[in-house]
């Protein structure tokens, strides 16, 4: 008789769990205090990370088998997704109003949640699917949740994006999966280099994360999404699922193969381009936004020229950014100038950390991610510095324009002491780590050369600001690629995909498609992905049908 499994089953029980909490809402007496339950999901894995994410399981009875064992760097990434999870969870159940929607936005929650741990813990590409489709699609419900005009409208870019990156990553990994002896993700993922349509199934792997990670140009749902959500919602797209994208590179992508500079060049333009164009936004939450998007540039970036500290500088800006976010709610929350003074330095800080001045936490993140990858580019993430400055001072400018409340929150001293929390770490956790994780001297960030190379880019950063500050920036609303397509896909809820005109032609035009399929079943039949690519055709066209309604 076969064994139910074999290893320990504490990863599969941190997974577990948020799928347990989120099942609270089912209970009609629970349902309206469901939320409260949010801090407690993420506790599994962050204590299992920080004791070092050991041990790993094999079921094989479950689906096709399972197999769950930390990714490299899992420590670090797990529990900075577990904290930014429990922060976030906190500050949701004190700041959101109870009631059926909120049990239904709880329960999507700790699905998106389940997932988002999941990516870091799957060892074989179906359960690595199913995880990243669980963070994926059900964070949809984050995105539209307040159901405004603007939430409905980022769903709808969201979802289109989310949709098309599933099909474009399930026919990749079907590519390397015919190829590869088995399913572990190291087998798949060295099984493209033999075959025969390796190279088209890396680029669909590099589209359906990209999308995730928001790389440059398949960005545009992440300025729109970022300023619907809610608060807590924000905190964790930009903290933490993001990283989700991050990590498929990380274990997919080939090493030493040209894929690296495709990720290097467009890691750069949405390096600097994203945080250039933050500066055209008066929405606090979009400005972040923006920056979020250039500095996952910046690490997909990193990651394409080889730097062994992408995982350590991941942790720090998902930490950084989740607090900013969270910043953004704490200021809307606050009624006296004491609170609002309080809140404005707190992200000052963190903004300063994220831009690399030196002794925070991303000054040590830089200098770990710039070491092995040669002087230029080292001078270019030196140079990044400059714009990261630039973004997130026009953020704080935009943060001290957000209204004053008539009275304080009840909770404002508990919401504001999470976003402490969070801070604090983002601060000192990289420094708690350094001997350990980084192959550098103890007092390397403290080097004369090293503290210039991070002073010097704040420093214009800051001149820039005022100069650009005076120059009065045009405002645009957030979408930029969407905006300068003249909103070709989805503007606005009366318009329809490429502006074509008219229902019935939109229906003879998807009649044509699917007829043009059918001719090409034959073809297909002989391919070997022939599957795949049928279902991500079927999801492309549902997509269109549901956009021409």
């Amino acid at each position: 008789m076969t064994a139910l499994y074999s290893g320990s089953l504490v990863p599969f029980a941190v997974l577990l769990w948020p799928l347990l909490v989120g099942l609270a809402p089912i209970v009609p007496r629970w349902r309206q205090n469901a939320l409260r339950l949010l801090p407690l999901a993420p506790l599994p894995a962050l204590v299992f990370a920080l004791a070092g994410a050991p041990g790993a399981v094999v079921l094989p009875d479950l689906m096709l088998g399972v197999e769950l064992a930390g990714v490299p760097d899992a420590a670090l990434f797990l529990g900075m997704t577990a904290l930014v999870w429990t922060i976030a969870g906190w500050y949701a159940a004190l700041s959101m109003t109870r009631g059926t929607e909120a049990g239904i936005f709880a329960g999507f929650w700790c699905l998106t949640l389940a997932g988002n741990l999941g990516v870091f813990l799957a060892a074989d590409v179906i359960t690595f699917y199913l995880a990243f489709a669980a963070v994926s699609l059900a964070a949809w419900f984050l995105v539209v949740h307040d159901r405004t005009d603007a939430a409905l409208r980022a769903g709808r870019v969201y979802i289109v994006l989310a949709v098309l990156g599933e099909a474009a990553l399930l026919s990749g990994l079907m590519i390397g999966a015919a190829e590869a002896s088995d399913l572990q993700i190291a087998t798949v993922r060295d099984a493209f280099a033999e075959a025969p349509l390796g190279q088209l199934g890396v680029a669909l792997l590099i589209a359906g994360f990209g999308i995730k990670a928001g790389m440059v140009p398949l960005h545009v749902w992440l300025p729109l999404a970022h300023p619907a959500a809610p608060v807590a919602g924000s905190a964790v797209l930009s903290g933490a699922i993001v990283k989700a994208g991050l990590i498929g590179m990380v274990l997919f992508v080939p090493e030493g193969t040209a894929w690296g500079t495709v990720l290097m060049v467009l890691g750069l333009v949405g390096a600097f381009g994203a945080a250039l164009w933050g500066l055209t936004q008066r929405n606090p939450k979009a400005v972040l936004a923006y920056s979020t998007v250039s500095q996952m540039g910046l690490l997909l970036a990193l990651l394409g020229a080889g730097s062994e500290g992408v995982a350590y500088f991941a942790l720090h800006h998902g930490l950084a950014k989740a607090a900013l976010f969270l910043c953004v709610g704490v200021m809307v929350l606050s009624a006296s100038t004491y609170q609002r003074r309080v809140v404005l330095g707190l992200a000052a800080v963190l903004g300063l950390s994220v831009a690399g001045l030196p002794l925070t936490g991303g000054a040590l993140a830089k200098l770990a991610a710039k070491e092995g990858i040669g002087d230029i580019f080292a001078l270019a993430v030196t140079m990044s510095s400059v714009t990261t400055t630039l973004v997130l001072g026009w953020f704080l400018i935009c943060l001290a324009g957000v209204g004053t409340k008539t009275s304080a929150a009840p909770a404002w001293q508990s919401l504001f002491a999470g976003v402490v929390v969070l801070a604090a770490s983002a601060l000192t956790v990289p420094w708690v780590l350094w001997s350990g994780v980084v192959a550098l001297p103890p007092d390397y960030p403290l080097r004369p050369a090293n503290l210039l190379d991070g002073v010097w880019p704040v420093l214009v950063g800051l001149a820039l600001l005022v100069l650009i500050r005076r120059a009065k920036v045009a405002e645009h609303p957030p979408g930029d690629l969407l905006l300068l397509t003249k909103g070709w896909a989805l503007r606005a809820p009366g318009h329809s995909l490429l502006a074509w005109r008219g229902r019935r032609n939109r229906h003879r035009i998807l009649l044509r498609l699917l007829l043009r399929v059918k001719h090409g079943e034959r073809w297909l039949l002989h391919w070997p992905v022939a599957g795949s690519a049928l279902m991500g055709v079927a999801l492309v066209l549902a997509v269109l049908v549901g956009l021409s309604r």
